[in-house]
């Protein structure tokens, strides 16, 4: 397989998987942390490297090494693996998700923003969402008609903040998520609950519904619940382990354990909470998301933009949803029709955010 991302979480956690059922890596697609590459470079040998800066180039332990976006795009194009594993992040990974598509790759997809932005124009066919939400709601999925689905949230490094206290938190409290380990974007967008607006979006275009909702869950235990029309409702239980819909992702079938079963007499209860727009205030675009879902691509932009200046020190936590909200109400009458709409409109959206 060819992993798009090697370094971060979902990354470290697919050669987990690959070591675990013995799996070929041939192209390894990394950004600035060498050091953690070059490991993976002695371990898992691959035929071709790829990495985000011509200036590290001479770092990488590696004979067949080079960079750019252009370089990920010809790795797909040119190796012989048939799984490529997207775990890259942000609007970066929407033109590798397209390639392979094109390729005739099977799609273990973790970059959540390809959806978001051109979810009507991403052939399903080989795709596999890489993501504890949407496996438990694949997983759920039974020969029973469905009323709704229901996605969980932990809540994020501020679900227990006074809600005074927001406009002043730093970025390490920012970073410093109850449940997960995840990298520094997707942590902040926890924090806001864009990241699940943005799961939300990705469920409308994997299983063709806008009948979605999401609660908060702090233990991260129940992943997703699926209510079904004759009254019933059945959630997905499981501890907060990537290798488990990575494994699914990249196998479709496993006979083996993957991780430790939850003891529902060790946790005592589980706790469910609404998700109120006083603390997560990008909330209230929530149902106009799902009415239209092309604003996905203005919400992804605005939002890249603003953690970016958040995380630079130039903006307060809070002005990240004000930057995004702000975006949906300019640009709430945009229509796409063609991937070069996505593109023009992404660069419109970061301009005027940058502003």
């Amino acid at each position: 397989m060819i992993i798009l991302g090697s370094t971060g979480s979902i990354g470290v956690n697919t050669l987990e998987v690959a070591k675990k059922f013995d799996l070929n890596v041939e192209v390894l697609v990394a950004g600035k942390n060498i050091e953690l590459l070059n490991k993976q470079i002695k371990e898992f040998n691959p035929k071709k490297v790829v990495i985000s800066s011509k200036e590290d180039l001479e770092l990488v332990d590696h004979k067949n090494v080079s960079c750019g976006e252009d370089a990920i795009l010809e790795a797909i194009e040119n190796s012989s693996s048939d799984t490529v594993v997207n775990a890259l992040v942000g609007f970066l990974g929407l033109k590798p998700t397209l390639k392979a598509i094109k390729c005739g790759k099977k799609l273990a997809l973790a970059n959540k923003e390809s959806l978001v932005v051109a979810g009507r124009f991403i052939d399903q066919t080989n795709l596999r969402a890489i993501d504890s939400e949407h496996f438990g709601l694949w997983y759920l999925l039974q020969d029973k008609v469905v009323d709704s689905m229901v996605i969980t949230a932990s809540g994020g490094s501020f679900r227990d903040y006074p809600l005074e206290d927001l406009k002043n938190v730093s970025i390490k409290e920012a970073l410093n998520h109850p449940n997960w380990k995840m990298g520094n974007k997707i942590t902040i967008d926890s924090a806001t609950m864009t990241n699940k607006i943005f799961e939300i979006i990705e469920a409308a275009w994997l299983f063709n519904t806008r009948k979605l909702d999401a609660i908060i869950e702090p233990k991260s235990l129940i992943h997703a619940l699926i209510n079904f029309k004759d009254g019933s409702t059945t959630a997905h239980i499981a501890n907060t382990s990537m290798q488990l819909p990575i494994s699914y992702a990249l196998m479709n079938k496993i006979d083996k354990n993957i991780l430790e079963p939850v003891d529902l007499l060790e946790i005592s209860k589980l706790e469910f909470k609404k998700i109120e727009s006083s603390r997560y205030p990008i909330w209230d675009i929530k149902n106009e998301i799902l009415n239209n879902l092309d604003l996905g691509v203005v919400l992804n932009a605005a939002n890249e933009v603003a953690v970016s200046k958040f995380l630079n020190r130039e903006i307060g936590f809070l002005d990240i949803s004000k930057i995004s909200l702000n975006a949906i109400n300019k640009f709430n009458s945009i229509k796409i029709n063609n991937l070069d709409d996505i593109f023009a409109i992404d660069k419109e959206v970061r301009s005027y955010c940058a502003s």
